[in-house]
């Protein structure tokens, strides 16, 4: 008995989710699932699925905005070595910490600060966790509130650029990085302001649980705080201006900005006497790893997009959606709640991947702007990093946490932050200016 190619596509959509839960790896997952069906459908004519492969193999390596993903992850790890983010989190310490739920707003303004320095989740977790989580627990913070602030924090350098996600995305649907940064900038300190406000509100009204520094902890005069701030933030801060502004400015492209941004990292991390050659060779070997992770998923995904695509998978769930009797919002609804939904099993990249062949062409037909549907599967995808049972953020804290930070209370934490990341994420909806009012200034209509 013979089946149809939409139905076969779509065994091949549920087959996929079969080997993550037993798991499988994700991007030899999909090159497997890929192999298995182009040979059903195509009649087991591996000639034709394996030069199909070589030409979409092939298509990655001509993707020339890709080069700026390892300039963008080594510009983290130096960060990262240069003890910036230590430098920040002392900074804001002694700034926020007077008053209720003071330092976990500082762990939200440090995250915001060194995630439009390096655009890596991972990094910022870590540097952050390490630093912030034995400090608030020392001053009595709730466990969930810290685990919260930290989880959420992390996950802005996912959504404020530079973001690796955004050139990711670009490069795959071929649009402007640029434009995707100015859309997602406001996105993302948005996020970041309601973070700041969750805490302060919370601890405003339950002063256990962010209890303000005592009073013989505040010790510096106003003459060292200002040394502190000009020391720790203005340096990242011209780094950022350095490569977000050639990019807005037209002098360079996305993959230069990214070489600029490198090169200054480790600047500073001369400038903050810590840049050695251990330094560069664990940077380098860091970058040369997780580089290589996102090339072979990227290889992994082109093979069952093409696969799935040419079987009529992305045909057929199309038809379906669009022959919906709804407003095209529903649509989109329906959208994100599957983009939400991949986020508790998938990392970002393997629904980038699976989704956006399919998604794409709904959202153009559809007539959504694309720069505004780019910026809200983005926004929704940060949420990928909290949603348990598999979000990277919560197992990234708690590889570096203490033994009294529980899994359990790590869960209980995020809860509260994925709420307000939904509210963000409807902001952006329902208010589209907030994503394409940078956008229009900076590059016109």
């Amino acid at each position: 008995m013979s089946i149809d190619p939409e139905t076969l596509a779509l065994i091949m959509f549920a087959t996929l989710f079969v080997t993550l839960f037993l798991g499988h790896p994700l991007a030899f997952s999909l090159g497997a699932v890929a192999t298995l069906f182009g040979l059903i459908g195509w009649g087991g004519s591996a000639d034709v699925v394996l030069a199909l492969f070589a030409n979409k193999t092939y298509g990655v390596m001509e993707e020339y905005v890709l080069v700026a993903v390892p300039l963008f992850i080594f510009m983290a790890q130096m960060l990262d070595a240069s003890g910036v983010a230590e430098k920040l989190f002392h900074t804001m310490h002694v700034l926020w910490g007077p008053i209720r739920g003071g330092l976990g707003i500082a762990v939200i303004m440090v995250c915001t600060i060194f995630a439009a320095s390096t655009g890596v989740v991972g990094a910022t977790e870590v540097a952050i966790g390490l630093l912030a989580g034995p400090a608030l627990l020392k001053r009595h913070y709730s466990i969930p509130l810290t685990a919260g602030c930290i989880c959420a924090g992390g996950t802005l350098g996912i959504i404020i650029p530079p973001s690796i996600m955004l050139v990711v995305y670009g490069g795959l649907v071929g649009m402007s990085v640029g434009k995707l940064f100015a859309a997602a900038f406001f996105p993302g300190l948005l996020l970041a302001c309601m973070y700041m406000i969750y805490i302060a509100v919370r601890c405003g009204i339950q002063p256990e649980l962010g209890p303000p520094l005592p009073k013989e902890e505040r010790i510096y005069s106003a003459g060292q705080i200002l040394l502190m701030v000009l020391t720790s933030l203005v340096p990242p801060l011209f780094l950022i201006g350095m490569v977000l502004g050639s990019i807005v400015a037209g002098v360079a492209t996305t993959t230069e900005a990214a070489g600029l941004g490198a090169f200054g990292s480790i600047i500073l991390a001369a400038g903050y006497r810590k840049l050695t050659w251990f330094a560069i060779e664990d940077a380098a070997v860091a970058t040369l790893k997780v580089t290589s992770m996102v090339l072979i998923l990227f290889l992994g995904g082109n093979a069952f997009q093409s696969i799935f695509m040419g079987l009529g998978g992305g045909d057929a769930i199309s038809q379906m959606l669009l022959g919906l009797e709804v407003s095209p919002y529903v649509v989109l609804f329906i959208m994100m709640g599957c983009v939400f939904f991949l986020g508790m099993f998938i990392d970002w990249l393997g629904i980038l991947l699976i989704v956006l062949p399919i998604f794409t062409p709904i959202a153009a037909e559809l007539g959504f702007n694309p720069l505004w549907f780019a910026t809200l599967i983005c926004v929704n995808l940060q949420m990928a990093f909290l949603t348990p049972p598999f979000g990277y953020s919560l197992f990234y804290l708690r590889g570096i946490a203490p033994p009294e930070m529980t899994m359990t209370m790590i869960y209980r934490g995020v809860v509260p932050f994925i709420c307000l990341q939904w509210a963000g994420l409807f902001a952006c909806i329902f208010i589209p200016e907030v994503v394409l009012w940078l956008p229009r200034v900076l590059f016109g209509d």
